[in-house]
């Protein structure tokens, strides 16, 4: 399913605290913050020249966060940045001064962020990153898990040192507990959503989300001319869209919203032309993209700066898995979990699609950059679904860097 965006928003300037957060000059913040981190270099651009001639375009372009700070996924940019800034901010306003990161080995911040715990409902990988921040400063983090996150994925968040606890139900259940008990126990909640009255940390988190989109313009020659990124919350998506519509204006490029199709919330508030709940039905293999109900800073951001959304199926992800594992001609080969090729498989969808090509102004002179937002952040379940060893997949880009 594919729909135009015909939202009255549509092509506006994004809100105050949106352009701000999503700014040029906030991405460098984030790099900043990221330099200073031994496990830290950018991840890698892949052009893939078989693929474009294939689809008829002059280049596609994968941005691979597979490599990303050990946890095999975008999100370790967005919680763990969050986090540590919190604990700044927090010992700002406790100490009556100034700080910056070199300060969280001062005695008296060490012992602020000890008195802090960090909470989050996570479908995984957000949890992962929430976690490893709490452990980088020194706090505590409790993470709550929904039923259908694998028991390898609550594995690696606990390996950071997280309290996990277990909740009946969605991801949405989840981000309600989280909610709940955090605020019962005054602790902070770190989430990669956003709801009425929470909206500042949220924003942080997508605001680290965009050190990632600084990488790849630079590793690019020329700016991309369309943008396929695919969405739970919509916290990527909307991070991508919005800077992009800052950094390069009436010249942005064309940006399109992937959901999948069994938790299609972001194209289904697009069709309503406001945020809507979609009902649960049967999960989606596409588990970190697995969310009912959109983030409402994204949606506001989405709603501005996209030009449509689409869908697709349960097949698509795994054919688009199975593609980038055995690319065709001098292609490289790229581990993508079940989530991470959804914005690519988006792109195959319209390529092949005449009337879709001609709403997009998709031509043999386009240039398009898509997210390989995770690895084989499960690695069993991605070796059953590529038809791979899981040896081999244990020694793969997910675990680098």
């Amino acid at each position: 399913m594919f729909l135009a965006n015909t939202h009255a928003d549509f092509g506006h300037h994004l809100a105050p605290e949106d352009a701000d957060m999503l700014s040029l000059s906030a991405a460098e913040k984030v790099e900043q913050q990221l330099a200073r981190r031994a496990d830290h270099r950018p991840t890698p651009l892949h052009a893939l020249p078989a693929l474009a001639s294939e689809l008829g375009v002059a280049g596609v372009f994968v941005k691979d966060e597979g490599h990303r700070l050990g946890l095999g996924s975008f999100k370790a940019l967005g919680g763990s940045y969050a986090v540590i800034g919190l604990v700044i901010e927090e010992a700002e306003r406790r100490l009556g001064r100034s700080l910056d990161l070199d300060d969280l080995e001062q005695p008296e911040v060490q012992a602020i962020a000890a008195g802090m715990t960090f909470g989050c409902a996570t479908d995984g990988n957000h949890g992962r990153s929430v976690a490893m921040g709490a452990r980088l400063v020194g706090a505590k983090s409790v993470i709550f898990v929904h039923s259908g996150v694998s028991e390898k994925r609550i594995d690696a968040i606990a390996h950071y040192g997280a309290e996990i606890v277990r909740v009946a139900g969605t991801y949405d259940d989840s981000v309600e507990e989280a909610a709940r008990v955090c605020e019962a126990h005054s602790w902070t909640v770190v989430s990669d959503t956003s709801w009425p009255g929470y909206e500042y940390i949220p924003g942080l988190v997508m605001q680290g989300y965009t050190a990632l989109l600084s990488e790849a313009l630079r590793q690019m020659d020329r700016p991309p001319t369309h943008v396929f990124v695919q969405a739970g919350v919509g916290g990527i998506a909307a991070a991508t869209a919005g800077h992009l519509a800052l950094r390069y204006g009436a010249k942005r490029p064309r940006f399109v919203v992937v959901d999948p199709a069994r938790a299609a919330c972001l194209y289904e508030s697009a069709k309503a032309g406001h945020p809507v709940k979609v009902a649960h039905g049967e999960p989606t293999i596409m588990a970190m993209l697995e969310c009912y109900e959109p983030s409402l800073v994204a949606w506001r951001i989405l709603s501005r700066a996209a030009d449509a959304f689409m869908t697709v199926a349960e097949e698509d992800a795994v054919s688009v898995m199975n593609r980038l594992a055995r690319p065709a001609g001098a292609d490289p080969a790229i581990v993508s979990g079940e989530s991470g090729g959804v914005g690519l498989a988006g792109l195959l969808a319209v390529a092949r699609d005449p009337a879709l090509r001609e709403a997009l102004g998709l031509t043999a002179q386009s240039r398009v950059f898509v997210i390989n937002t995770e690895g084989a952040t499960d690695p069993e379940r991605y070796a059953a679904l590529v038809g791979l060893p899981p040896e081999a997949v244990a020694n793969s880009s997910n675990e680098r860097g």
